[in-house]
């Protein structure tokens, strides 16, 4: 990728403890301009603390957080500002507002007014259901559309980078891929994204590097293409072994 050596978003030797519960263990990773970088592992691995100390809604306990290569405030309010934006787990809509006004919600902290009623169609192109539902509570929306308006509503602040926690989690698997797809057009249309998640080969299959978090260490890290071929990945997250695989490949010719 371009601009190794200037990353935009670095994380060194993060430590996060919840009182005498050590969550992230000193971790550090990169993510350049125009990535999509993973963070997989299993749940309670520390992947929503990693995403939480990015933000500020977490204390740090040490290291550093940096962004276009000065240190990183640790108060949402100033990160978002920055040009971070969150989707969190759990999509967290506004259930008792409507598409329209949950995507306005996302533009608050913008000085741009001028140009948001363009970024709001730029977000019913990626999502043409939340068009369809414009006027309609987002409460009463499946659970795939929420997803959808939190992606969008991350989307509407404009950010240089979207940090994603665990998009797919409560999906059905076809709306699984429909999300992913789109996500690959946002990071092409040129937002950079760090996603963590549990499905790891989604996550892989759609990024350009990876990191394997494991109880509060990274364990493993490269592009992605590597990681899928790797035997301890394959193993503990993708369900099978590359035995198996092989196996299925020679079956199918």
């Amino acid at each position: 990728m371009k601009d190794k050596d200037n990353p935009m978003l670095e994380v060194r030797d993060l430590k996060v403890s919840y009182g005498a519960i050590r969550a992230l263990l000193g971790i550090s990773l990169k993510v350049t301009r125009g990535e999509i970088v993973c963070v997989i592992g299993a749940n309670g691995a520390g992947k929503s603390t990693l995403m939480k100390a990015i933000m500020g809604e977490v204390k740090r306990e040490s290291g550093e957080i940096l962004f276009e290569g000065k240190p990183l405030p640790p108060i949402p309010y100033e990160v978002v500002s920055l040009g971070i934006s969150l989707v969190p787990e759990g999509r967290r809509v506004f259930a008792n507002l409507t598409v329209y006004e949950n995507l306005l919600m996302g533009a608050f902290p913008r000085k741009d007014r001028e140009n948001i009623k363009s970024d709001l169609e730029w977000v019913y192109s990626l999502f043409p259901r939340l068009k369809e539902r414009n006027n309609q509570y987002a409460g009463t929306l499946s659970g795939g559309e929420q997803q959808m308006l939190s992606i969008a509503r991350g989307l509407m602040s404009r950010p240089k980078i979207l940090l994603l926690d665990e998009p797919s989690l409560g999906l059905a698997p076809l709306l699984v891929k429909e999300i992913f797809k789109e996500l690959k057009r946002i990071n092409q249309e040129g937002v950079t994204i760090l996603l963590v998640e549990q499905n790891a080969k989604q996550a892989l299959n759609i990024s350009h590097r990876g990191y394997v978090l494991q109880t509060g260490r990274i364990v493993l890290e490269g592009s992605s293409r590597e990681l899928l071929e790797k035997e301890e990945v394959v193993r503990s997250y993708l369900g099978e072994t590359k035995a198996s695989r092989e196996d299925l490949k020679d079956r199918t010719r």
